[in-house]
């Protein structure tokens, strides 16, 4: 099926909504501070999966991909997985955060 990544990719982006919604963990509202967070992430890992794609050492099978290639043939999933996964990722931690305020994670004032 070709929609298969991006129906996980969505499976993880719907799993963690309710974090947002219902914990009001604010990491959509603060979206300069997520921007922060993600750019390094897709530029970097965005690089190196072009760069492996151009030397062969990978590939994605086509059975498994919408098809959409962007520049570098990196898969539009592939690009949408370096967005998908942090954000799920900071919602989650953020959670963890609104429930328990005790636990420091080594940003605080």
């Amino acid at each position: 099926m070709h929609l298969t990544y991006l129906l996980i990719l969505a499976g993880c982006i719907i799993g963690t909504l309710p974090l947002e919604l219902v914990l009001h963990t604010r990491v959509y509202a603060r979206w300069r501070r997520l921007l922060t967070a993600l750019v390094p992430v897709v530029v970097g890992f965005g690089a190196w999966d072009v760069l492996e794609i151009r030397a062969g050492a990978w590939r994605y099978d086509p059975a498994q991909v919408v098809g959409v290639t962007l520049p570098g043939r990196l898969p539009l999933e592939e690009l949408l997985f370096f967005v998908v996964i942090p954000t799920c990722a900071i919602l989650t931690l953020e959670a963890v955060r609104v429930r328990r305020p005790d636990w420091l994670i080594g940003d605080e004032p």
